[in-house]
């Protein structure tokens, strides 16, 4: 009774740990570059020139032009890296852009301006409305995606943010 009993609690502890984990594997080609379009709202996980995965993203609620100040609601233009990883995102999961960089930095203080910080590409939030480009700047797809973005993007992968 007690091996029937302590088998029972092993498939289940296991068949929850399996449905519930967020933490996917990838053993594919490395994800050499992601590419953002921010006016198609698509972006492309690159291996060299052959593309991996695309998705369709939101953006800040203000996308249009480069991120200058903190708030502004627009999403940053230009090259990053990926370089950091939150597991306990509110938004599902998140890998972070290493905004601002040295350049953001000087324009935003040249214009009075602080340049904000913690851009990601993440999932979803629990508690957003349902509506096209409504984060502070960061890139959204959503939780399944992020998922597969988290589990295939390393620390140090370029990210090349497009108008």
């Amino acid at each position: 009774m007690h091996f029937l009993r302590a088998m029972l609690v092993v498939a289940m502890a296991l068949a929850v740990s399996g449905c519930a984990s967020k933490f996917k594997t990838y053993d594919g080609p490395e994800v050499t570059q992601v590419q953002v379009f921010k006016n198609s709202r698509k972006m492309y996980l690159m291996h060299h020139d052959q593309v991996l995965r695309a998705f369709d993203i939101d953006l800040g609620f203000a996308p249009e032009g480069h991120k200058v100040a903190r708030g502004d609601g627009r999403t940053p233009e230009g090259v990053y890296t990926i370089d950091r990883r939150n597991p306990e995102s509110q938004f599902h999961l998140s890998v972070g852009i290493d905004y601002p960089r040295p350049v953001d930095v000087d324009v935003a203080r040249a214009a009075g301006f602080d340049p904000g910080g913690d851009i990601f590409i993440h999932g979803e939030s629990k508690s957003r409305i349902k509506r096209r480009d409504w984060t502070a700047g960061c890139i959204a797809v959503k939780n399944d995606e992020i998922e597969d973005v988290y589990a295939m993007v390393r620390d140090g992968t370029v990210v090349v943010i497009n108008p």
